[in-house]
């Protein structure tokens, strides 16, 4: 077991900070998506009785998801911690397909796996896969260790989760079950992470739901999976931008395959990613990293990812 988490880091704090100070976070709500969820709103006055209406209850911090304590608390301590503390849910999303989501996530599980972290990886819709087939959640298993793992739906067809179940004849994956499977799985480990099919905004449902959605309803943020090399800047702008219409935070950016001769495009987006998400540049997995040994991957692993991912003091962006 881990040491008590701390506060928000340095980069949620000061988001924090920013929306308290403005007041955005009233104004705001959580609007932003094209089929609200939940509402935004103020309550009421309780005109009858003419008292003022009871204040919402306290805006959550963004968790932060690792601390570099490797000390392992005391019973009395984990108790304490237990009590203070949310256990830890982190979206993973990409800027598109097949770029490196799934052995993200193991990089980050194994990381946590590392700091004596118990892990969970929930996959809500594992579409291009037949019943008999190895999914992303059981790739992540064999790289990173032994982590618990959940599918709710399995289609055949690769394709959008919501054109997928519909193929299939089977009912599509709502927001709320990934949200609540997300809380369930939360109340026993220390880090769920819940992994996305494609894109952010890809549909769900016929009602066009998606992952954002399913986010917003677990209050938890979402981190950015992007490709390398050229158009990538337009992609991570656009995610980001959709992020923000949700009312959602993103921890950074993640390059999920990082290639070992990187181009001129390349190299000028490891300082032009971060302005195009608004958030740091936070891991490069290098490219093949998923067809490594798993003891090579959990070794190696914690080196590709910034601190505050759960990876090592050394890590550093190329110059």
């Amino acid at each position: 077991m881990a040491a008590p988490v701390p506060g928000p880091d340095l980069h949620h704090a000061a988001v924090h900070h920013r929306r308290r100070r403005s007041g955005a976070h009233l104004r705001r709500g959580v609007r932003g998506g094209p089929r609200g969820l939940t509402s935004g709103r103020r309550w009421p006055a309780d005109r009858a009785s003419g008292r003022p209406p009871a204040a919402p209850p306290p805006a959550r911090h963004p968790p932060e998801f690792f601390t570099r304590n490797h000390a392992r608390p005391s019973p009395r301590e984990r108790s304490a911690r237990s009590r203070r503390h949310t256990m830890s849910v982190l979206f993973v999303t990409g800027t598109g397909t097949e770029i490196g989501k799934t052995v993200t996530t193991a990089a980050i599980a194994a990381a946590a796996l590392a700091r004596g972290r118990s892990v969970a990886v929930l996959k809500p819709a594992q579409t291009g896969v037949t019943a008999h087939e190895t999914g992303d959640a059981a790739e992540v298993e064999r790289l990173a260790g032994p982590v618990t793992t959940l599918e709710l739906a399995r289609f055949p067809d690769p394709l959008a989760p919501a054109t997928a179940a519909l193929r299939a004849g089977l009912p599509p994956v709502l927001p709320q079950d990934i949200a609540e499977a997300a809380a369930k799985l939360a109340a026993s480990h220390d880090l769920v992470l819940v992994e996305g099919a494609g894109g952010l905004l890809v549909r769900f449902d016929a009602d066009g739901h998606t992952l954002a959605d399913a986010a917003r309803l677990a209050k938890a943020p979402v981190l950015i999976v992007a490709q390398a090399g050229l158009g990538t800047l337009n992609a991570t702008a656009l995610t980001a931008l959709a992020l923000r219409s949700y009312g959602l935070d993103s921890p950074g950016v993640v390059i999920g395959s990082w290639p070992a001769t990187p181009d001129l495009a390349a190299r000028c987006n490891l300082t032009d990613l971060p302005d195009a998400a608004g958030a740091p540049l936070l891991g490069l997995i290098p490219e093949h990293s998923g067809a490594l040994a798993p003891d090579a991957f959990r070794a190696a692993a914690p080196g590709w990812l910034a601190p505050a991912l759960g990876g090592s003091d050394a890590f550093r962006i190329p110059s």
